[in-house]
């Protein structure tokens, strides 16, 4: 061997240990990744192809020698019998057809087999381990050979059955995948948006986080699923392939991906994976490719495994939806509250198949706190056709010519000057008749987080905007079919159909109205418990904040936003218009199905598992009412540590004063009862 070519690879070897060492850590340890998903996987394929080529070079530390990142140290580390290994990559239509050609020659046959391909979920892989049917433990994949004891948490999550419906051998572990669905991570987001909290970065980071909790009450309220793929040991059970083994996970009560598919052909699976990336955007739920496995299990068994993969699967990786890029610039949108929101003006980049050139900074505060700069190298992540967001800037490519972003002080739109409130970090455009406010307001209220209005859509408001036929929110009860069909790209059906459905509108409850009306700091919870209070629209008008500030969950700051919301002029000829309209909210009725329905319960003391929110966040999802003073409707105190005179006057009064732990029996007898 040329000894020159021989330490130059082993430098490299070692700058590659090193640097997949970092990146390792940063996406596993610390959720903090620094490159996208597509360098780290280059990086890799390098190693794995130098090491290839020197076998005598390759040390048992290797990154090719360990699967996922090290167990957190606050959990109990717990070895697995048979260790979790990882999968090798594929990543186009060539990869694929190699892949059959080494099963191919290792089998020393011309005979090609069949395949089972299931799309691969971007969650964290588990193992369930059922001693007699029975859930017993649950590990995190770790490393691969030692993972984190994370029973208390799994056990909360509704997908994965505690006793199995069915007889299996009398040890059976199960591995498959925890993730959070779109709807849920927008749903999860949206909650700690609204109590101030860090927003997750996306859902993968999510399930991660909340499968991590040591309180596993934090677990139970976070919206985890579960898809199961496959054991560790497929001997003791009675099946001849992934495809059969699949099917009797389910018969046991576990669920499994309905999207996965047998192939008789390396064409099929190609077809597979064609259809995966077709739809991928379309799912319920995040994938980043498919694995792809022999089915027949004897094969498995005669294909054997490498250091740190099986040879009988790939996991075929679908293009990159990160990606790193350049900071050219920022230039800045107004929204339905004035708010200036950051864009990011980037280097052009392909991310996912799509080129990208802008990316969400969501707010001042946002970017300020990523300490983002012009001239920055900086990760950015797109999902679906939503505009993709920056993740954050790469610190060690700094350098030291960027600058520092200097925010306007002017509207862009309007040219109105800009405020920023009193504790605030977000800078407004305070002039309500600014247009671009105007417009994101009438978005807002017919999209889905408004009245959800069907067939007038963000592009169908900004040309009725352009064309001047609206101006204000009543405008759209005022239109009719006439002036939407002459209309570029209406026709008389679909005018009839938006105006019979705008129509059909005016009756919304009272709930989704607020809501709709984008008033500041009014989202879809607050609005339902202003529903609950109040019994009209005219009667939330005429609150004063002192009655607002009696509703467990109003702060002042939301009470100061009502108030003057709806001592505007201009508010009050809108709700007057609206009127005028046949525009009428409607109360829903209050939910009597709850496990704590008719309970009022007031919180006293500092609790030990629960913070207060979560606390009273569990009554309300339960039906129960927040108490935040005792009274003769009260029916129960928890008491913490420390209480306070309410105690005293709850004694009194002869109500049922409980702890947290029987408060939190008192939740489990009743949904068992």
């Amino acid at each position: 061997m040329n000894l020159s070519k021989a330490s130059a690879a082993q430098e490299r070897l070692i700058e590659l240990r090193k640097q997949l060492n970092e990146h390792a850590h940063n996406y596993y340890v610390l959720d903090n990744p620094t490159i996208a998903d597509s360098e780290y996987d280059q990086l890799f394929a390098e190693l794995l192809e130098l090491e290839e080529l020197h076998p005598e070079l390759v040390s048992d530390d290797s990154p090719s020698r360990r699967i996922g990142g090290p167990p957190l140290d606050k959990f109990e580390q717990v070895a697995h019998r048979v260790p979790m290994l990882s999968l090798e990559n594929a990543f186009d239509e060539a990869d694929i057809y190699e892949f059959e050609k080494r099963l191919v020659r290792y089998l020393n046959t011309t005979t090609p087999p069949h395949y089972v391909a299931e799309p691969k979920l971007d969650g964290l892989a588990v193992e369930l381990i059922y001693q007699n049917g029975k859930l017993t433990q649950a590990l995190t994949r770790g490393d691969g050979r030692i993972g984190e004891n994370v029973t208390a948490q799994v056990q909360t999550i509704g997908a994965i059955p505690l006793k199995l419906r069915r007889e299996v051998p009398e040890l059976l572990e199960v591995r498959g995948e925890v993730f959070m669905d779109k709807e849920g991570f927008q749903n999860l987001n949206k909650q700690r948006q609204e109590g101030g909290e860090q927003l997750f970065a996306n859902p993968r980071n999510a399930a991660a986080g909340s499968l991590r909790q040591l309180n596993p009450q934090i677990t139970a309220k976070r919206p985890l699923r579960f898809f199961a793929y496959g054991v560790s040991a497929t001997d003791s059970i009675n099946c001849q392939g992934q495809s059969s083994l699949l099917e009797y996970l389910q018969n046991c009560g576990l669920p499994v991906n309905e999207m996965t598919r047998k192939c008789s052909n390396v064409q099929e699976v190609i077809e597979a994976y064609d259809y995966f990336v077709e739809v991928r955007h379309q799912l319920a739920f995040d994938i980043d490719g498919m694995v792809v496995k022999v089915d027949d299990f004897s094969l498995q068994e005669r294909l054997g495994f490498k250091a740190r993969a099986p040879r009988w699967a790939v996991a075929c990786k679908f293009p990159s939806t990160q990606a790193t890029t350049k900071l050219n610039g920022i230039t800045y949108q107004v929204g339905r509250t004035g708010a200036i929101t950051p864009v990011a003006l980037l280097d052009p980049v392909n991310v996912g198949g799509a080129m990208v050139a802008r990316a969400t900074l969501h707010n001042q505060e946002e970017m300020e706190r990523k300490d983002l700069r012009i001239g920055d190298t900086v990760l950015i992540q797109r999902a679906g056709d939503v505009i993709p967001e920056v993740i954050k800037p790469i610190i060690e490519k700094r350098t030291g010519k960027e600058d520092i972003v200097v925010p306007p002080t002017d509207c862009p739109v309007c040219g109105h000057s800009l405020r920023k409130a009193e504790g605030e970090t977000v800078i407004r455009c305070p002039n309500p008749l600014c247009e671009a406010q105007k417009l994101r307001g009438l978005i807002h209220f017919t999209s889905k987080a408004g009245l959800d209005i069907e067939g007038l859509g963000k592009r169908n408001i900004e040309q009725l905007f352009e064309k001047q036929l609206i101006s204000d929110i009543p405008d759209i009860f005022s239109l009719d079919s006439s002036q939407l069909a002459g209309l570029e790209g209406w026709g008389e059906k679909s005018a009839n159909k938006a105006v019979d459905a705008i129509q059909a509108k005016k009756s919304p409850q009272l709930a989704e109205l607020l809501a709709a009306l984008g008033i500041r700091f009014i989202g879809e919870v607050t609005a339902g418990m202003l529903e609950q209070r109040f019994a009209s629209l005219s009667a939330l008008a005429a609150a004063q904040k002192e009655d607002l500030l009696e509703i467990d969950g109003i702060g002042s700051r939301t009470a100061e936003s009502l108030v003057t919301y709806f001592g505007d002029p201009r508010t009050r000829e809108i709700l007057g218009r609206l009127e005028e309209q046949g525009v009428s909210p409607a109360r829903s009725a209050p939910d009597s199905t709850g496990t704590l329905s008719g309970m009022r319960i007031l919180f006293t003391g500092g609790l030990e598992k629960l913070s207060r929110s979560e606390a009273k966040k569990l009554v309300k999802e339960n039906g129960g009412e927040i108490a935040t003073s005792v009274s003769a409707k009260l029916t129960h105190i928890v008491v913490g540590e420390k209480p306070g005179s309410k105690l005293e006057q709850a004694r009194k009064l002869g109500k049922a004063i409980i702890n947290e732990k029987e408060f939190l029996e008192l939740l489990d007898q009743r949904h068992t009862a």
